[in-house]
């Protein structure tokens, strides 16, 4: 790995031509060491332009994460957090689970997720400058137990931040996807450390997807979209303010989950239904073992488990377990 190769990609953010020579000038390297980070940023799936006379150039201008503007945007409670903002990760996630000693709210953030993980296995797709992908580490003092319906919760919050930037079509799949026009915007990811009843931890997953190119939403193993055009009417189409995004989510995490922690699920319950994108509609339920259950949701319970009626009566479905897709 070049470590001049993020700074690199720093100077050309701004969308234009930056020469071979003025790049080498202005890290005092010779033009072959600035050629090998270059290399090393098209391994990583970044795209460059190269012409000869003119220099490198990104496709198009693109909007990187600033940990000070992240802090400033969290406002108030910028206190309550630690925020480490890398350059490149395999996963954010894996990142946090394997920190044992990681202070309690700690977010990770990165230019750059290599291998994102997503729910069930799936891998979460993410490119520079085109993704906002993060992960927060929330110690609570009671045991994982009573943690039930704690991606829900985040679901509120994602809500929140999202609907205040004027993303109003925003809606809630149950468990933890966040869904514009039928089409897959956001996911969420937690996972959990710590005793049944003792104290726990949870480390929480999210990826938005920002301003993907068509191939790679086209890519993706389920109808995506992304935030510019989730939000044609409401946010700059060409330029998406990471910084200010992550902020105002992590402002809405540190209320929702401090209201988790004092009520559990059931103090959001009525808000994350007011979201649901599937309430009352006619479902069809994958099971892991591959067998398929029909019926209609009713909502959640006070635990967040998914309620569904079906032929049988009213059945419950816990998180993990089951796949949810709308009935033909």
């Amino acid at each position: 790995m070049s470590a001049l190769t993020f700074p690199i990609l720093q100077l050309l953010a701004d969308g234009q031509f930056h020469s071979g020579e003025a790049l080498a000038q202005r890290f005092k390297v010779t033009r072959a060491t600035i050629w090998n980070a270059i290399q090393h940023a098209e391994s990583l799936g970044v795209e460059i332009f190269s012409v000869r006379g003119r220099g490198y150039k990104l496709p198009k201008e693109i909007n990187l994460l600033d940990a000070n503007e992240v802090l400033q945007a969290i406002g108030e409670q910028r206190a309550w957090f630690k925020l480490e903002v890398l350059d490149e990760v395999a996963s954010t996630n894996t990142y946090l689970m394997q920190n044992k000693h990681a202070a309690h709210a700690t977010c990770v953030a990165a230019h750059l997720q290599t291998n994102g993980k997503g729910r069930r296995g799936r891998t979460w797709v993410s490119q520079l400058g085109a993704s906002l992908t993060f992960s927060l580490l929330w110690r609570f003092a009671g045991g994982a137990a009573g943690l039930s319906g704690l991606s829900l919760a985040v679901g509120v919050a994602l809500m929140r931040a999202l609907h205040s930037l004027g993303v109003n079509q925003a809606q809630l799949k149950w468990p933890n996807d966040v869904l514009v026009d039928g089409k897959k915007l956001a996911g969420i990811l937690i996972e959990l450390q710590g005793d049944l009843e003792g104290p726990s931890s949870a480390v929480i997953g999210v990826g938005i997807n920002l301003n993907l190119p068509k191939n790679v939403l086209e890519s993706i193993d389920q109808p995506a979209i992304d935030l510019v055009h989730a939000s044609a009417k409401s946010i700059n189409q060409s330029k998406i303010d990471q910084s200010m995004l992550l902020g105002t989510i992590l402002k809405h995490l540190a209320d929702v989950l401090s209201n988790f922690e004092a009520q559990g699920f059931v103090g959001l319950r009525d808000e994350w239904l007011s979201y649901h994108a599937y309430k009352n509609k006619p479902v069809r339920m994958l099971l892991p073992n591959g067998t398929e259950v029909i019926g209609t949701v009713t909502g959640v319970a006070d635990d967040g488990i998914l309620l569904v009626e079906t032929a049988l009566g009213l059945q419950r479905f816990s998180a993990g377990e089951i796949s949810l897709r709308g009935a033909n």
